[in-house]
């Protein structure tokens, strides 16, 4: 039987779409570490994980037999995607699935700390009645700066506008603004004019450290900022003394440098006990519909490349579908190194055992090229152990089609 561990609680739909593609789930609450991880995978051909466990080089040549990773979530640097590929294994993602409930917490963070409810909140519940206008604001008129123009980073854009602030931001790509939105040249540029910034990039390791003292001096004295994307983007020590100073009037994390593996694990955090200041439990993504959309997006698309070998937007490999015949028997799926004449050679192979290829689809992207291939003869066993011999095969697989 076919298995899946899926770590980190996706969604209980989660389990029943790979369910539905005959393969068996086995569930971990946790994170793991990698020595747990590599003892966990035995005998298991798909992974499926949250933001916290790490799939790293070492588990990944450990496991050479695993087919695919599921991040049940929107990023996937916590997966060693280079040597993913290298062993021809897919790697999928829900790239959309929770856009909308990151950008409706951080829409409520930026109101909240602008009529800063967060202060009279606690103030009330330390039994003092404080009913005053001091420092509080309408979002309207304001100027928000968004670093990160991508899923999150636009339909934040729309409805911030749709609320009344002018929308600025900050991308290294060039990006079509949406509605009235003005992409600024440069970082600086955004820090310098916004009232609020909120940060929306990727985890990619170009964006350590991106947020740090420089950057916070250029702020507006009074301004807000909100950091729902990753933690390690920011200096936290710097964010609290340019909070404490009152450089900047609030913030809001969602995500932190260090987060514990599990729910009722200890967390600390300079920003703890500061009134003007919003932390939630890495939440951005955690609402019902985000985690039964993730859930469902993610399992669908290992259980479409466990049934038929479709790639359709993973992360790592060549993205290709292909609708099998009624005649065709068997479905052979191909890793290989992208060099010139891996195809011809392959189809030699097949030739020369006589077997029929009813159809085929080749598609490459950088270093890696992906085959299918739907074989309407007998299975060709002989021609498979040639394939999978040749010196660019990563990895060759077969099912019925």
């Amino acid at each position: 039987m076919t298995r899946a561990l899926l770590l980190e609680n996706p969604h209980p739909i989660a389990d029943e779409a790979l369910r539905k593609a005959g393969i068996e789930v086995i569930r971990h609450t946790g994170a793991m570490d990698e020595g747990e991880l590599i003892a966990a995978l035995e005998g298991v051909s798909y992974l499926g994980l949250r933001s916290k466990t790490n799939v790293t080089e070492r588990v990944l040549k450990a496991r050479p037999e695993l087919r695919a990773i599921g991040a049940y979530c929107i990023g996937t640097n916590q997966i060693d995607l280079a040597t993913a590929t290298a062993c021809g294994m897919a790697v999928f993602n829900a790239p959309y699935s929770n856009t909308r409930s990151v950008v409706e917490l951080a829409i409520g963070h930026i109101i909240n700390l602008s009529r800063r409810v967060t202060v009279k909140n606690s103030r009330l519940h330390r039994g003092i009645w404080d009913k005053s206008a001091d420092g509080a604001h309408e979002v309207r008129g304001h100027t928000l700066g968004i670093i990160g123009y991508g899923n999150i980073g636009k339909q934040l854009s729309i409805l911030a506008e749709a609320m009344g602030l002018n929308v600025i931001f900050y991308d290294l790509a060039e990006k079509l603004a949406l509605g009235n939105a003005t992409q600024m040249p440069t970082l600086e540029s955004v820090l310098r004019e916004a009232d609020i910034i909120s940060i929306h990039v990727n985890g990619a390791p170009a964006n350590a450290n991106l947020f740090g003292a420089t950057e916070f001096a250029l702020m507006k004295k009074g301004a807000l900022f909100l950091n729902l994307s990753r933690g390690f983007i920011v200096d936290i020590e710097a964010l609290r003394e340019n909070l404490v100073s009152g450089h900047l009037a609030g913030a809001a994390l969602d995500v932190f440098p260090e987060e514990p593996k599990a729910n009722g694990d200890p967390f600390s955090s300079p920003m703890a006990g500061l009134d003007n200041v919003i932390l939630t439990p890495h939440i951005g993504g955690s609402t019902e519909e985000a985690q039964y959309d993730i859930g469902r997006f993610v399992s669908s698309k290992i259980g479409d490349f466990h049934t038929s070998g479709s790639t359709d937007m993973s992360v790592n490999l060549p993205n290709l579908q292909l609708r099998s015949s009624a005649s065709a028997l068997f479905r052979i799926a191909l890793v290989h190194r992208n060099t010139p004449g891996v195809l011809a050679l392959v189809n030699q192979v097949f030739a020369e055992s006589g077997a029929n290829i009813e159809s085929q689809i080749l598609s490459t992207s950088g270093s890696t090229g992906y085959v299918l291939t739907d074989i309407s003869s007998e299975l060709p066993v002989e021609a498979l152990a040639a394939i999978e011999g040749l010196e660019d095969t990563i990895r060759l697989s077969v099912t019925r089609a």
